[in-house]
């Protein structure tokens, strides 16, 4: 049981949130046509009090089935992106008629996976949300569905939510959904979560709507992670009158996630969180405790096997003799190479290549661990 006071602790911790992210799925938007109204205002009140918010936004593919007359979401990719290209502009039509109502200007900011995979491209798009929140504008970012194909798409803007936050140096991340916020096993609500992996994710289920592609266990994941990038994230009912301003009032709303207590930097983040592995290493027993218990970084000498076809530069799993993910990086070495060093010592790798120093396949700089290896670290 969770005290009262550790709940009114953290909750008052979110008056002091500077830059906030707030994501509203498709189904609120599609099945209420109020919301944008309130939504607006929510977010205006929040902007008088000198807070940043930028806004992700699905709707554009639901509005745009509506447009083209499909009574039921399409499953061919060609559909989908005509929906979502017919949708994107009735979308931020709405939302710039609500916004300027109050007195706000919006900017549509499109992204899909690739541009944050990329490191430089990911820059670009830091410094444009980051010129806009300072005009005092208020981003709208969706996924770019018109272009959008498996191998660059988020999965859900639930993720992409939590992607986000980190670019635009995000507090607080507020996710709004049809529910109250996490159910526990007698449908109550859960007010606090300190740690995502153990206490929410059981608790957490996929969507059925068949408007959105989220739901709870999407949530769940986007709070994982963004948690573990220092960002507090509460997950809320879009259907309250005012949840961003009770929200930072103080008030009990919803399931806060804390941030975690061990943070990582931005960088490894992305590593972890943005990028997606190429391929996997192997790792022996002696391997594991280096990486893990002492920080180090991987040598081919511990390396009992490499799967998948990655080159210099790209993300892998680490992986333990046993098949658990320990880990990711990004690898110095193609998995060809790796696969002829695997197993060697540096002064048989010297010995072969000529190299002066000993071989570095994933370099303690660009690795980081697994949300599960890091919670047996913070506990």
């Amino acid at each position: 049981m969770i005290a009262s006071e550790q709940v009114c602790d953290a909750r008052e911790a979110l008056a002091r949130s500077r830059r906030i992210v707030v994501k509203i799925g498709s189904k609120t938007l599609a099945s209420d046509g109020s919301v944008y109204e309130r939504l607006a205002r929510d977010i205006a009140a929040a902007q008088a009090e000198k807070r940043a918010v930028t806004l992700v936004s699905s709707g554009a593919i639901a509005l745009g089935m509506k447009k083209l007359g499909l009574s039921a979401r399409p499953k061919e990719m060609a559909w989908l992106q005509a929906s979502a290209a017919a949708g994107q502009s009735v979308l931020m039509r709405t939302y710039e008629e609500a916004f300027g109502r109050h007195g706000l200007a919006v900017a549509q900011v499109l992204l899909t996976h690739a541009d944050l995979a990329d490191r430089q491209r990911a820059n670009n798009a830091r410094q444009a949300l980051g010129a806009l929140l300072e005009a005092h504008v208020v981003p709208i970012v969706n996924e770019n569905d018109t272009v959008a194909v498996d191998e660059i798409r988020f999965g859900d803007n639930d993720q992409l939510a939590s992607m986000v936050a980190p670019l635009v140096d995000a507090d607080l991340l507020v996710l709004l959904s049809d529910v109250p916020g996490l159910l526990d096993e007698r449908g109550e609500r859960v007010p606090l979560v300190r740690n995502a992996t153990r206490e929410a994710k059981p608790l957490a289920k996929g969507s059925t709507s068949g408007v959105g592609t989220g739901g709870m266990a999407s949530k769940v994941e986007a709070a994982r992670r963004a948690t573990f990038s220092g960002t507090a994230v509460v997950v809320a009912d879009a259907r309250h009158p005012e949840p961003l301003k009770a929200i930072l009032a103080g008030e009990d709303v919803g399931t806060l996630f804390v941030p975690h207590p061990r943070r990582i930097q931005a960088r490894k983040a992305w590593i972890a969180f943005t990028l997606r592995p190429k391929g996997a290493l192997l790792l022996d027993r002696g391997a594991v405790d280096a990486v893990v218990a002492n920080g180090r970084s991987l040598l081919p000498v511990g390396i009992l096997g490499v799967r998948g076809d990655f080159a210099r530069g790209d993300a892998v799993m680490l992986l333990s003799h046993e098949g658990r993910e320990i880990g990711r990086g990004l690898a110095r070495f193609g998995a060809a190479e790796v696969a002829a060093m695997a197993g060697r010592r540096g002064e048989e790798i010297r010995a072969l290549h000529g190299e002066d120093d000993e071989a570095v396949v994933v370099h303690r700089d660009d690795l980081v661990l697994s949300p599960d290896e890091m919670d047996v670290a913070a506990s």
